[in-house]
């Protein structure tokens, strides 16, 4: 399939907030303002869809009201980049009743993360646009350190240029959005190396449980010729490692995981038990992972900051005893 990639945004672009999956009502008024600021420091103007403060039992909104705004973002001529406002459980509902015509004649900038891989996966599959894992509107509302964050946005949806990706000075999975003034930040120790090599191809993946939804239907990429960025989000108590576990194997069950290219994973949150010892073991049982590069510890996932990056754009994984990732097409 010939990708797409669509147009940077430039200052005066209009940007739409939409809910495909839990509602914008669940964000405090003082985030939103912060993250409304944001968007007009990078000279960007923002517009909601009709139903993102609607919900339910489930804190979203028919799936009736999501494609209407969905479709209506697409639509929008004037409309240059579509924003999710935060992620939830249940996007992969919309699947079956999206225009996929319309996205492909009215390619655009799609970001957003966690649930919304669902959508991001498949909109690729579908169409062959090439859309975003990164902040969502709600990220935006993030006070204090999200510098990282934004300079990576800024390179990905901003500019053309490759893409270094750094890991971040500092990192912090506290629950910023309940209280901005008390946070707790950790040393970032680097990337994890667990097996070396180079390799170059297209991003797959994002929220490791909601990729796995894909599988089996019509709307699950294809992993040949991939390099997958995987994260998981620890929100069921109990042992999240064997969840992680399962998780990672059904992937690698998945038709074409043989021509795989190299794996990177997110960071987990502390709280998950999930660690790097940990999850050498896992990986170390995986023969199928033997041959591949491998780092983990990225700045993608469930804790912030986090980097930007493409749903089925270009990247060079080189792992030696230091890890390199440079996103060259987005």
């Amino acid at each position: 399939m010939n990708r797409i990639i669509p147009q940077k945004l430039k200052k005066g672009d209009e940007v739409r907030i939409i809910a495909p999956a839990l509602s914008l009502s669940i964000i405090s008024e003082e985030n939103r303002e912060i993250a409304n600021q944001r968007f007009k420091d990078l000279g960007l103007n923002l517009t909601f869809g009709k139903h993102v403060e609607e919900y339910d039992e489930f804190n979203s909104s028919s799936i009736e009201s999501r494609i209407e705004d969905l479709h209506e973002a697409f639509g929008d001529k004037n409309v240059k980049a579509i924003f999710t406002g935060i992620g939830g459980f249940n996007s992969n509902q919309l699947l079956s009743y999206i225009d996929w015509d319309l996205i492909k004649k009215n390619p655009k900038i799609f970001c957003g993360f966690s649930d919304i891989a669902a959508l991001q996966n498949a909109i690729y599959k579908k169409t062959g646009l090439v859309t975003y894992s990164g902040p969502a509107y709600a990220s935006f509302g993030e006070l204090k350190n999200f510098d990282y964050t934004l300079d990576y946005f800024k390179k990905s949806i901003f500019s053309n240029e490759t893409i270094t990706v750094n890991p971040s000075k500092k990192w912090s999975e506290d629950k910023w959005y309940e209280d901005q003034d008390n946070r707790h930040f950790f040393e970032n120790e680097g990337y994890t190396v667990i097996s070396g090599g180079v390799a170059e191809g297209k991003i797959i993946g994002g929220n490791l449980c909601t990729f796995n939804l894909l599988q089996g239907t019509e709307f699950m990429p294809s992993l040949e010729d991939s390099v997958l960025f995987l994260e998981d989000d620890y929100y069921i108590q109990g042992d999240f490692s064997v969840e992680f576990d399962r998780n990672l194997q059904s992937v690698i069950h998945q038709p074409g995981f043989e021509k795989v290219k190299a794996l990177v994973i997110g960071r987990f949150q502390k709280s998950s038990g999930l660690t790097m010892e940990k999850l050498k073991k896992i990986i170390k049982a995986k023969k199928e992972l033997d041959k591949i590069p491998l780092i983990a510890n990225v700045d993608f996932g469930h804790t912030t900051p986090m980097i930007t990056f493409p749903i089925s754009g270009k990247v060079i994984i080189s792992v030696g005893d230091i890890a390199e990732i440079r996103i060259v097409e987005h």
